[in-house]
């Protein structure tokens, strides 16, 4: 049986993914951390996710070190902000407590904290800016087409609901990084957004735009544009159930991974 520790446990990903490991029968939840000073403390997260009581009550993030050593989760998978995040993952690890994470906006600052602690504390990490199964294969197929269309201009569109706080999202970097790696030029070719008399395109620019709007779920467009002919490469999530069947799979995965490493989806569905 997985033991498994939920942050952000009352948010749409958060409860989301509470449901789902309640289905399964190889998992057992064990803690349901939202974030200091919520007035959810102490309260049945199954109640309060619309599932009845489940005899795991929210804490405090706060209390997160001694949470953790009370319930001794396997994994604890994060859906939080950046902030909050690295802080959960520092003490997660300190414990001994493997990581799923698909929070994003992490600095490089950030991620240079993240892959330290993972390090030093030998855990296992998966930590992926997007969890889709799908999206996964769309940014294999970006990386086997780029170098191909290497004479084509690229341009990224990202659509998202209106709450979504960091832009562009982080499954837009990540595509414009897998681009950018195939063409064997730096991630700092991209244009975010143009206004203005900006005159002609360059040859290497990458063009990345970030739409926010409503409940979507979340749009991504790669467009090759060339002469006579575009191709356009396109993942839609309909709902967040396409992340959150990701993070099962991270979950059943993470005893297999390497111990003080990071990887991600890539490496779970076998495609890197």
């Amino acid at each position: 049986m997985i033991r498994v520790a939920v942050t952000g446990a009352c948010g749409r990903m958060g409860s989301g993914i509470i449901g789902r490991v309640l289905e399964q029968d190889d998992m057992e939840l064990v803690a349901a951390i939202e974030a200091p000073g919520t007035p959810l403390s102490g309260r049945d997260v199954g109640e309060l996710t619309g599932r009845g009581p489940v005899g795991v009550m929210v804490t405090e993030a706060s209390a997160l070190k001694d949470t953790l050593a009370e319930t001794e989760p396997d994994v604890l998978v994060d859906f939080t902000i950046a902030t909050a995040a690295v802080e959960t993952i520092k003490t997660a690890a300190e414990a001994g407590v493997n990581l799923v994470v698909g929070t994003t906006g992490f600095s490089d600052e950030q991620m240079k904290i993240i892959e330290d602690c993972i390090k030093r504390n030998r855990v296992k990490a998966v930590i992926s800016p997007n969890m889709a199964v799908g999206v996964n294969v769309f940014f294999k197929v970006l990386r086997d087409l780029a170098p191909v269309l290497s004479d084509y201009d690229v341009e990224i569109i990202e659509a998202h609901h209106r709450h979504k706080k960091d832009a562009p999202s982080g499954t837009a970097v990540r595509a414009l990084e897998v681009i950018a790696e195939s063409r064997g030029v730096s991630p700092e070719v991209a244009v975010h957004g143009r206004n203005g008399l900006v005159g002609e395109r360059t040859d290497d620019e990458i063009g990345v735009h970030a739409v926010r709007g409503g409940d979507i779920v979340g749009d991504h467009i790669v467009l090759f544009a060339g002469d006579g002919e575009r191709l356009e490469i396109v993942h839609r999530a309909h709902s967040r159930q396409a992340f959150i069947s990701g993070v099962m799979r991270a979950i059943r995965f993470i005893e297999s991974a390497e111990p003080g490493c990071i990887v991600d989806m890539g490496d779970v569905l076998g495609i890197n």
